[in-house]
């Protein structure tokens, strides 16, 4: 009988010390922070930059309209370029040496550098080129891989701006197109420009940069050939360079075509493309969806859903032409 109490009461020591135990490691358990997930975000661009910022607030703001708030439950790790494509790769081995989330990269060369350090970690493109063409995903429909984004349908756009630019300038003959060498997609917009000019009969001449220190040197180039127009690819370079290559532009008194819009509100003359601030938006909705646990692979690749042209009637005072009353009637944005 004494043998049979010792065992009952050492059961039920037993289960007194387990679940004192079990509520203390409950109470520990609920006083960690919960891992708060980390957005590693690739810039071509400089932290200081207007538009790269509006792009920024875009994102996040599209994050919190999905319930993410900083510094409570997503934190972020922005790496900029400062317009050099070289300092890509190293940018992106650091975001995957510090093991984040997701990574969220900005056209198509900070794309390009995601890929090539992580096979891993989803990364979400924004504003790319031709996805499928450089090797991002398998299909539009399903990307097959850890990547997923957001495209800009640029061939598709590419004619629309040599037919405006003639529009604009009905007896233009030449156009030379700013091309930068380090971007891959590129290729493609040029040939694609090439044959949207034969149709209107004008002649394309590319001048092919590589970094921001090249782009005086495309300038005295445009002049000496006397080009009637220029249309400057989309590129992130470009984008990030847009104070120098609009002053060149007036200087120069040169027509130009840009993508983006920021272009002309900060002084270019025309631009016609996607809206990037609503593109940057939507980037967010994929994050929020890798987050919850989809795959980047099952997430179909979008195309932009807005689209404008702005044209700056102050710019076009100043380098001597006068738009069209008919083109100036397309205009979604016009700044006087």
């Amino acid at each position: 009988m004494r043998v049979l109490w010792q065992l009952l009461i050492a059961v039920l020591l037993s289960a007194i010390v387990q679940g004192t135990w079990d509520r203390t490691r409950s109470v520990v358990e609920a006083q960690q922070p919960a891992k708060v997930p980390r957005i590693g975000n690739l810039w071509i661009g400089v932290n200081t930059d207007v538009a790269t910022n509006e792009n920024q607030e875009a994102f996040r703001q599209g994050l919190r309209d999905l319930g993410f708030v900083e510094g409570r439950n997503i934190a972020f790790e922005d790496r900029y370029a400062e317009g050099y494509g070289s300092r890509l790769p190293g940018l992106a081995t650091d975001l995957v040496n510090l093991n984040v989330n997701v990574i969220v990269a900005s056209a198509t060369p900070a794309a390009q550098a995601a890929k090539n350090a992580t096979k891993t970690i989803p990364i979400v493109f924004t504003a790319v080129g031709e996805p499928i063409h450089s090797g991002f995903v398998a299909s539009l429909a399903r990307p097959g891989g850890n990547m997923t984004g957001l495209r800009l349908l640029e061939p598709e756009l590419t004619g629309k701006r040599l037919e405006i630019l003639k529009d604009a300038i009905p007896t233009l003959k030449r156009v030379a197109a700013l091309v930068n060498l380090a971007n891959p997609i590129h290729a493609l917009y040029l040939k694609e420009m090439k044959l949207a000019a034969s149709t209107l009969g004008i002649t394309v001449e590319s001048l092919e940069v590589r970094d921001p220190d090249d782009l005086d040197r495309a300038f005295d180039t445009v002049t000496k050939e006397r080009a009637g127009a220029l249309n400057v690819l989309p590129d992130a370079m470009f984008y990030s360079q847009r104070p120098k290559i609009m002053s060149l532009a007036v200087k120069n008194r040169l027509a130009v075509m840009y993508s983006f819009s920021s272009f002309v509100e900060e002084g270019g003359l025309m631009s016609y493309g996607p809206s990037y601030p609503h593109m940057y938006r939507r980037a967010a909705t994929y994050v929020d969806k890798i987050l919850k646990g989809m795959s980047p692979a099952e997430i179909p690749v979008e195309g932009p859903m807005r689209f404008e042209l702005a044209i700056n009637l102050s710019t076009a005072k100043k380098i001597g032409l006068n738009v069209p009353p008919a083109v100036l009637r397309q205009a979604d944005k016009i700044v006087k």
